[in-house]
C-alpha cells in the first residue's frame, strides 16, 4: 500500500476500507466504507454483489444465468447469454446478440434489424430484415411483406390491394364484403373427336354474336333477363354462349318443338373464365 507510506493508522482512516458489520464479511450484503465510515455503492457478502450506483463493465461480460432488468438497457457490443431474460422495459442493442433460450419483452418497443425467429410471440416490434415462419391473428403491414421460401400461415389481412405476382392457394375467397365464397373450382381439358349434328327447324333456334373481352377455349357463362318472362317462351331446351373468335361470342338458344316462340328484348348477363392447369 504505497499511498499509506508512513502514515499511522489514525490518519489514515479515509483510504482504508471496511464493511459496515462487526464480523466482517459474511452472508449478509453489506455496505463498503472508509475509515471514515462514508458509504460507497459497494454491497458484499459471501453470497453475492450489488451496487446501489452506477455499475460499468469495461471488458467482456459473461452471463451463466438469467438476467433481469427493470430499467433501459443499451449495449454497445455484443450480448451472449445462455440463460432465460425478461426485460420490463426497452433494450436497444448494437451490436450482436445471441440467445440461446427465450426472450420475452412485456413493455416498451424492440428493435431489431436482423433476426432468424423460430418460436416467438411479439406485441410490438419494429424487423427489418426477418424469417419468421408463421403469423396467426390479425397482421398490419407498414410497407411490402416479402417470403421468399417456406409457408406463410396469415390468419387475417385487411388490405384494400393485393398483388400477386406468383401461385396462391386460397382455401375459401370471398367476393365483396357481403359476396358468396368460393371454396373449389374445378377445370379439366378433353380431346373431342368431332360428330354429326342432326337437321333441325330454323324456327328452332335464335342465334347471334356480342363483344366480351374472351379468347377461343374460354368458359362463357351467361344469361338473357327476359327469358322465362310471361311474354316469352318457356319451351326452351338449351342456351349456349361460346366464344368463337378473340372478345366475340356466339349464342344459341334452342326451341323445344315446331312452334316458333318468342324471346322478349332484354340484356344479356355474361362473364368468361379462363383457366390453366
Amino acid at each position: 500500500m504505497p499511498t499509506l507510506g508512513t502514515q499511522t493508522i489514525q490518519s489514515s482512516y479515509t483510504q482504508l476500507l471496511k464493511t459496515d458489520g462487526l464480523g466482517g464479511i459474511d452472508a449478509t450484503l453489506q455496505a463498503v466504507t472508509d475509515g471514515d465510515n462514508t458509504v460507497s455503492a459497494l454491497e458484499l457478502s459471501s453470497a453475492g454483489v450489488r451496487s446501489t450506483g452506477t455499475l460499468n463493465a469495461v471488458g467482456a461480460t459473461t452471463l451463466s444465468s438469467s438476467l433481469a432488468v427493470t430499467g433501459a438497457v443499451t449495449l454497445s457490443s455484443s450480448l451472449g447469454v445462455t440463460g432465460a431474460v425478461t426485460l420490463s422495459s426497452s433494450l436497444g442493442v448494437t451490436g450482436a446478440v445471441t440467445f440461446s433460450s427465450s426472450i420475452s419483452a412485456t413493455t416498451g418497443t424492440t428493435t431489431i434489424s436482423t433476426a432468424t425467429i423460430s418460436t416467438a410471440t411479439i406485441s410490438t416490434a419494429t424487423i427489418s430484415t426477418a424469417t419468421i415462419p408463421n403469423i396467426l391473428g390479425v397482421s398490419t403491414f407498414a410497407t411490402g411483406f416479402t417470403s421468399s421460401t417456406g409457408t406463410n400461415t396469415l390468419g387475417t389481412i385487411a388490405s384494400t390491394t393485393i398483388n400477386n405476382t406468383g401461385l396462391a392457394t386460397v382455401g375459401t375467397l370471398q367476393v365483396g364484403a357481403s359476396g358468396p365464397k368460393i371454396t373449389n373450382v374445378s377445370y379439366g381439358t378433353f380431346a373431342f373427336s368431332g360428330g354429326t349434328v342432326q337437321t333441325h327447324a330454323a324456327n328452332d333456334t335464335t342465334t347471334g354474336t356480342f363483344a366480351l373481352p374472351c379468347q377461343l377455349g374460354d368458359i362463357v357463362i351467361a344469361s338473357i333477363n327476359s327469358l322465362g318472362s310471361t311474354t316469352g317462351t318457356g319451351a326452351l331446351i338449351a342456351t349456349d354462349f361460346f366464344p368463337i373468335a378473340t372478345d366475340v361470342v356466339r349464342f344459341n338458344i334452342i326451341g323445344k318443338g315446331t312452334t316458333a316462340g318468342t324471346i322478349p328484348a332484354g340484356t344479356i348477363f355474361a362473364t368468361a373464365m379462363r383457366f390453366t392447369a
